[in-house]
């Protein structure tokens, strides 16, 4: 846990390992990870928890040779021995150093055996100094801790001495990172695609270099702005979790504000010349209402559409490249339409110039042609082709969708009369389905591609009224039908009624 400040980290980018990996450390101080891993030598303080490194080891004594390079057979190496005492002791000095070296071995902690008790964390929490126990408390917590790295990993030190002995710039102790160390700090694990497959092989490890290109990233190197986005920024340092846990500041429900801790603070924001609404927009938007309300994690967030390593704004001329990662077909429709040239020519964003970009709202039939509330009327007239075009594919939409609305409610009558229609009900699907491409069809720009997809709809549409009306009709024909079964039935029964007291009378009159 850092609290204070200590020696430079070197700068990224480093280049692949054997050049130097990006973020390494060269010194093998007593950061280096205890738990050996197979083959890897702990030369960097990232990898553990206060392991000391090892000597240099010094050269194994040879078997002496002859003059003409060859060994000396066993005769000959005991004469060498008896008068070589010179030989004598470094043999002895190797065999001293082999038994050392086996005993340092013996000793050394396996993999997967359990770190020495981190005295970091221990100190910082007995301070009663909130700055430092903090950190302490939460790094329980982290995914880090989980995976077996303690304070040093990032800090440097040695977590098993106390006092400044632990914070020994000779033992790789650097404190608290300053900000432009963080992105060297978190990249000489986070770019190190070997060490990474130990506790993750899923996860990306370009992460650094995405990063540089990002605005972050460049106003950081390139103008030294402190106040830019760094990975401390948004993964907080001590409690960091996987994007998939609900209590991760990276967690989807959780990116826009973590984006708006800056992005929505006006005051940190005054010195960039850009707006400070974006998360308010954004909360009142159909993505936000799709993620929120209806818990649908896939709808998109702020790095959806801005990237997060590499957060950068969309530019004019690929927003629709961002849009079209969810709605390919529009965009498609769009790249073709004689909009998208003309868009870029007038530096209109895309898609955003019709559909915003933040506070995007569900699209609606009311957004096509000239009326109060259509966008088409923000560049077009009545008089114009563009005007004309959007009356008429608003009157086509209108026409189908209210053609699918007759026959959908004259099928529901029929049925809830008992009627048999669910033939009829199925194919009005082809009526609805035809309706989402007519829609679909207006980022087109053309009449004609939604007319072709109206068409077939009223089709079926004009199809499902008219069974729907047959099926009324022979329902009223069946009332009609019972009526006069009715009246029939009863004039039978009265008849028979009379004709029972007629002949009950007349036994009465022979009795009598």
């Amino acid at each position: 846990m850092g609290a204070g400040g200590g020696q430079g980290v070197p700068l990224l980018p480093r280049r692949v390992r054997g050049a130097g990996q990006a973020g390494e450390r060269s010194d093998a101080g007593p950061g280096a990870r205890l738990a050996r891993g197979s083959g890897r030598e702990p030369v960097e303080p990232r990898h553990g928890d206060g392991g000391r490194p090892r000597r240099q080891e010094a050269p194994m004594a040879r078997i002496p040779a002859t003059r003409d390079g060859r060994h000396r057979g066993p005769a000959s190496g005991a004469r060498a021995r008896a008068a070589d005492p010179l030989g004598d002791a470094m043999r002895l000095a190797g065999l001293g150093y082999a038994l050392a070296l086996l005993l340092t071995l013996a000793s050394w902690p396996a993999e997967g055996a359990s770190p020495p008790t981190d005295r970091c964390a221990a100190c910082h929490l007995e301070t009663g100094d909130e700055r430092l126990a903090g950190p302490a408390r939460e790094f329980a917590g982290d995914i880090h801790a989980a995976k077996g790295l303690g304070c040093i990993a990032c800090h440097g030190g040695d977590a098993r001495e106390s006092g400044l002995e632990a914070m020994d710039p000779a033992k790789g102790y650097i404190g608290k990172p300053k900000r432009q160390q963080i992105l060297q700090v978190c990249g000489r694990c986070h770019s190190d695609a070997q060490f990474m497959k130990r506790y993750n092989p899923s996860l990306r490890v370009d992460q650094v270099t995405e990063y540089a290109s990002s605005v972050h990233g460049r106003r950081l190197k390139e103008l030294g702005d402190s106040k830019v986005a760094t990975c401390a920024s948004c993964h907080p340092a001590h409690s960091i979790r996987p994007p998939s846990d609900p209590k991760s500041s990276v967690h989807p429900l959780r990116v826009a504000d973590t984006c708006g801790r800056c992005h929505a603070d006006a005051k940190y924001m005054a010195g960039y010349k850009i707006p400070t609404d974006q998360l308010q927009k954004y909360k009142s938007s159909v993505h936000s209402q799709a993620m929120t309300v209806k818990g649908d994690l896939s709808a998109p967030t702020c790095n959806d559409c801005h990237g997060n390593h590499g957060a950068v704004p969309p530019g004019i001329s690929w927003v629709g490249n961002v849009c079209g990662q969810c709605h390919t077909v529009m965009a498609e429709l769009f790249k073709k339409s004689v909009h998208a040239k003309v868009f870029v020519e007038m530096g209109n964003p895309g898609c955003a110039t019709c559909h915003e970009n933040h506070a995007i709202k569900p699209a609606s039939d009311e957004m096509l042609g000239l009326g109060d509330k259509a966008v088409c009327a923000a560049c077009h007239g009545a008089d114009d082709k563009g005007g004309k075009a959007a009356t008429e594919m608003r009157a086509r939409i209108d026409a189908l969708r209210t053609a699918h609305d007759k026959a959908q409610a004259i099928l529901l009558k029929a049925e809830h009369s008992g009627m048999e229609v669910s033939q009829a009900s199925f194919d009005l699907n082809a009526a609805s389905g035809a309706l989402v491409k007519a829609r679909t069809a207006v980022h087109a720009f053309s009449v004609d591609a939604v007319a072709k997809e109206a068409e077939p709809g009223l089709a079926v549409s004009g199809k499902a009224f008219a069974r729907g009306v047959r099926a009324l009709e022979e329902l009223a024909f069946r009332r009609k039908g019972l009526v006069v079964s009715v009246v029939i039935i009863l004039a039978l029964i009265v008849g028979l009624v009379l004709k029972i007291r007629q002949v009950d009378r007349r036994q009465e009159g022979r009795d009598g």
